[in-house]
């Protein structure tokens, strides 16, 4: 008998809706979702790497600097896990699991890892959702300490994060953007990169829409969301639910956009008539 329980779906979305969800199991079960032989087993092995990491850090550290160094030393430089351009190219590189294995993977991944490990050995730690470059922060505000996992763990100065933000958008840094990111903003950005990265690559439209569900699956999304999941149905030939969701949608923005709505009505119509 299916356990709907273990379904990886099932629990991404119950997990989300949890008090505290937790980081690193939302992050794991992505991966499941997209490789399906990752079973509970392999999720519970990764949690274990985690530990084992945490585990080498040394006792003691009082000050947020001494906990970036420390982080950088073990996994920067002991345990080699950094970023290339080369990795914005690899699904894999948004997938927990494999950026344990491999060592490598975006920023924010690498990100994940840092706040992870760290957490887990009682450091002040976070992620910062800086704009086109997540890092590590330590420390309250006052004090905080900030590090790049891409670059191995660099310590950044203010004028460092100032000229990411600056290349990443046009604009100046925000002291709003070094605010801690919570658990389900990083997973909304991770599945973000997902569908872009699937958005570029017309032929990975399914990776596209898992990313697309579960990002329906998460306590607030935007209503848009419904669209894109029913375009992308329709593109890979499921014309009935994707015109059906079409439908759904454009009662959505009727009230607010109604020749909006007209137009998706009629793109549910043409849906439909891909079946005669």
């Amino acid at each position: 008998m299916h356990d709907e329980s273990a379904d990886p779906r099932n629990r991404f979305a119950e997990e989300a809706r949890s008090e505290r969800p937790d980081l690193s199991l939302l992050c794991l079960l992505v991966g499941a979702v997209a490789d399906p032989s990752l079973d509970e087993a392999a999720v519970d092995e990764a949690q274990i790497e985690l530990d084992r990491l945490a585990g080498l850090l040394p006792y003691g550290l009082r000050t947020p600097r001494a906990w970036a160094s420390a982080v950088a030393d073990l996994l920067g430089e002991r345990c080699a896990f950094r970023g290339s351009p080369g990795d914005y190219q690899r699904l894999e590189s948004s997938l927990l699991h494999e950026v344990l294995r491999r060592r490598r993977g975006l920023p924010i991944l690498l990100s994940v890892v840092w706040v992870e490990v760290a957490r887990r050995a009682g450091a002040p730690v976070y992620g910062v959702a800086l704009p086109g470059h997540f890092v590590v922060g330590f420390g309250a505000p006052e004090e905080q300490v900030l590090a790049d996992p891409f670059a191995g763990g660099r310590v950044l100065t203010g004028s460092d994060a100032a000229l990411l933000v600056a290349g990443a958008t046009g604009a100046p840094l925000d002291p709003a953007m070094l605010q801690p990111a919570t658990p389900l903003e990083v997973v909304v950005r991770i599945l973000n990169n997902i569908r872009a990265w699937a958005a570029a690559r017309p032929e990975q439209s399914a990776v596209a829409l898992w990313a697309v569900e579960l990002s329906l699956l998460l306590p607030s999304h935007p209503a848009r969301l419904r669209y894109e999941r029913a375009q992308l149905l329709v593109q890979r030939g499921d014309f009935l639910t994707g015109a059906a969701e079409l439908d759904a949608y454009a009662e959505v923005v009727a009230a607010v956009e109604p020749s909006t709505a007209e137009a998706i009505r009629g793109r549910a119509r043409a849906a439909r008539a891909m079946l005669n």
